[in-house]
């Protein structure tokens, strides 16, 4: 008994871990753009350059789909995953050996090697959400919750890493020419940051190795097997298959089941909320989230990013215990975190004099609206995918897929809004606007 339980508690740290190493390349790259558009030269042209190179990382997820449509049965997304994770070690590496080396290009110095390596990085990160999530088919559904526990770690730690290094601190100083932002020196260099992305990212890829080669992927099997009720309740019975991706009978079995069978009215609908609650989380509201939070000062802007990071990871921990499966119940999260997602765009929108600038309510209001967004959608994502893990194997293909897609179609609404058309006006430091 002592050995199933401490088989479980392992296996359930290293899918974390694993489920961490998904996206913390890309979510690394944006917290430390801050630091290193002061030393490349697009400065801060930056941002734009890495939406783009996230959007070609989307050609990553297309071509595992095509694979899985026109071969199904064929790609071992172990075999792929270990690819992927061994390319982004060494990715991570170079960029922290060459972030800053520039070439010329057409006659204008440009960062190549940063640009390369993150495009390489977020080709990786995008194919994470079509073969990470299959593979987790092989593990009864309460790992699929653990998995985006570690997902949401992958936000949360290189935010408390930056917050560490002095990422965007500033002060307010008076001088001949009136109040100006003086904005502080790291406390380290952007290059040691890389070095902790390449230490998370080689630290993820030995959990898949431990979970690939280990014996606790098979001891967790047997556990599930002998007392399914244990492991989460009648409704979660399904065992490890084989302690690794699925056998060839299992793709045989799913090969013949009626193709119709997944694109219920129900699986669509879920399909749905997790394409649009990732749209809204992924790509909408990141867009904005510095012309929602800076009017109110850079502290609020902090405790945002911070605060909603942290919200991520228990919103997923909460599922593994409350975990609704009615389809209103589920309209009405995303609904509720609908409202607030409505509420962070409209102070967007009025910057840079939101309401209730300048005052306590005000950054209370903001921020708490920043957590409850982030966590009711966070729960909704991992709640859709345990359901949908119960759909088998190739819906946990579609969700990634629409993981990814509502990502996409996110973050390309809001780029000409923000970047082209300049739809919303930022709040400069020190400087009031609004008097």
């Amino acid at each position: 008994m002592a050995d199933a339980w401490w088989n479980v508690t392992v296996a359930h740290i290293l899918v974390a871990l694993f489920g961490m190493g998904s996206w913390i390349s890309v979510n690394s790259l944006w917290v430390e753009l801050p630091v290193v558009v002061n030393t490349l030269p697009e400065g801060w042209n930056l941002p734009a350059y890495l939406s783009v190179l996230i959007a070609f990382g989307n050609l990553g997820p297309v071509a595992v789909t095509v694979t899985h449509h026109f071969a199904p049965g064929r790609l071992n997304e172990r075999v792929v995953i270990h690819a992927m994770q061994v390319v982004a070690v060494i990715a991570s590496a170079f960029l922290a050996l060459f972030w800053y080396k520039v070439a010329t290009v057409a006659g204008e110095p440009r960062s190549v090697p940063f640009l390369l390596l993150t495009f390489i990085l977020s080709l990786i990160c995008c194919t994470s959400n079509v073969t990470y999530l299959p593979f987790m088919f092989c593990f009864p559904p309460q790992y699929i919750r653990t998995f985006f526990v570690g997902q949401g770690l992958s936000a949360l730690f290189p935010c408390m890493v930056a917050l560490v290094q002095g990422v965007g601190k500033l002060e307010c100083v008076e001088t001949e020419n009136g109040t100006q932002a003086l904005y502080l020196k790291e406390h380290f260099p952007a290059q040691d940051f890389f070095w902790f992305m390449f230490v998370m990212l080689t630290i993820s890829a030995l959990c898949f190795l431990a979970l690939s080669c280990s014996t606790i992927a098979p001891s967790v099997a047997e556990g599930a097997q002998a007392h399914p009720v244990e492991q989460g309740g009648a409704e979660e019975e399904d065992p490890l298959q084989n302690g690794g991706r699925p056998t060839a009978a299992d793709a045989q079995l799913e090969k013949q089941a009626p193709s119709g069978t997944f694109w219920t009215c129900r699986n669509i609908y879920l399909l749905l909320l997790l394409g649009l609650s990732n749209a809204l989380t992924n790509g909408v509201l990141p867009s904005v989230q510095s012309f929602t939070c800076l009017p109110y000062g850079s502290v609020t802007f902090h405790l945002s990013v911070v605060l909603g990071n942290i919200a991520n990871p228990i919103a997923c921990f909460v599922a593994m215990f409350v975990l609704l499966r009615s389809s209103a119940a589920l309209g009405t999260v995303f609904l509720g975190g609908g409202v607030f997602a409505v509420y962070l765009l409209a102070l967007a929108a009025l910057s840079p004099c939101p309401p209730l600038l300048r005052s306590h309510a005000g950054v209370v209001m903001v921020v708490s609206s920043c957590i409850i967004f982030t966590g009711l959608f966070s729960y909704l994502k991992v709640v859709v995918s345990t359901l949908l893990h119960e759909a088998g194997h190739a819906a946990l293909l579609w969700c990634g897929v629409f993981i990814q897609a509502g990502s996409l179609i996110g973050a390309l609404t809001m780029f000409p809004l923000v970047s082209i058309y300049r739809v919303f006006q930022q709040a400069q430091d020190c400087v009031d606007s609004c008097s």
